[in-house]
């Protein structure tokens, strides 16, 4: 692939400023493709993102990134529409071959404890943020015609898809409908050679993470149990995504692929 081709992939990664997202950023861009970047994060959180565009461009790639609310259906139109001008702009030929979900803002209460549990509105949240959104992103992007045949379309689940931890059950919920979500992708979008795969990372120490109540007995119980003897880091599944973006994985859709050096079946 020549310099000009490479130029024309772009990565659009959601959930962008830290943890996978950020990782996975700077991995596609190494790997040669330019990076939309959609995140949300206040004023003390920016002097990180400037930072993480400054590398990826120091690459030599583009770096668009958006300071939005990914859950809202106005903002992720007014992105995408400005996505598809700036690229009429630079010829028309650029396209995304990698769409990765990796949005972690969600509820974590029990459903039930001493008579208090989640609401409603969380609940149904933390399923629209976490789960929904990679279908509603997907659906405008392709709209767009803003993905190429042949893209790889990736969304960050958990092993709280089919475990109980303390707290967890609302994201857990959203995490096992984020699976199917790309099991019914991965089969619609087949036609378009355009696969879809959940990636499920072993315990990693994210933001995200520190959010969980009791995370630290989960990072214990982790290394003691990943065949490592360590846990997952962020940059251990942006190499994993971008060896799964290549042209030789087009027969593999529609999976749940682990990444996390054999943690789960060890325990």
């Amino acid at each position: 692939m020549t310099e000009q081709q490479t130029n024309k992939r772009w990565a659009l990664v959601l959930g962008a400023s830290s943890g996978f997202g950020a990782a996975a950023a700077l991995a596609f861009a190494e790997a040669g493709r330019n990076v939309v970047g959609i995140h949300l994060d206040r004023r003390a959180g920016l002097k990180q993102v400037e930072q993480l565009v400054a590398r990826i461009e120091g690459m030599g790639r583009q770096a668009w990134f958006f300071n939005v609310n990914a859950a809202d259906e106005k903002k992720r139109a007014q992105v995408l529409d400005t996505v598809k001008e700036r690229f009429a702009q630079r010829g028309g030929e650029d396209r995304l071959d990698v769409l990765l979900h990796s949005l972690a803002f969600g509820t974590l209460r029990p459903f039930w404890k001493d008579g208090e549990g989640v609401s409603k509105a969380q609940l149904e949240m933390t399923l629209d943020v976490m789960a929904n959104t990679l279908v509603y992103w997907t659906q405008e992007v392709l709209r767009r015609d803003l993905m190429a045949e042949g893209g790889r379309i990736f969304a960050m689940t958990s092993a709280g898809s089919h475990r109980v931890w303390q707290g967890y059950g609302p994201v857990s919920a959203a995490k096992a409908a984020l699976e199917a979500h790309c099991r019914q992708l991965a089969v619609e979008l087949a036609p378009r050679r355009i696969t879809v795969n959940a990636i499920c990372a072993g315990v990693t120490d994210t933001p995200a993470l520190r959010k969980i109540p009791g995370h630290e007995e989960m990072v214990e119980d982790a290394r003691r149990r990943n065949p490592h003897g360590r846990l997952t880091t962020p940059e251990d599944v942006a190499r994993c995504l971008v060896a799964l973006a290549s042209p030789g994985t087009a027969w593999l859709t529609g999976n749940v692929l682990f990444v996390d050096g054999g943690e789960d079946i060890a325990g």
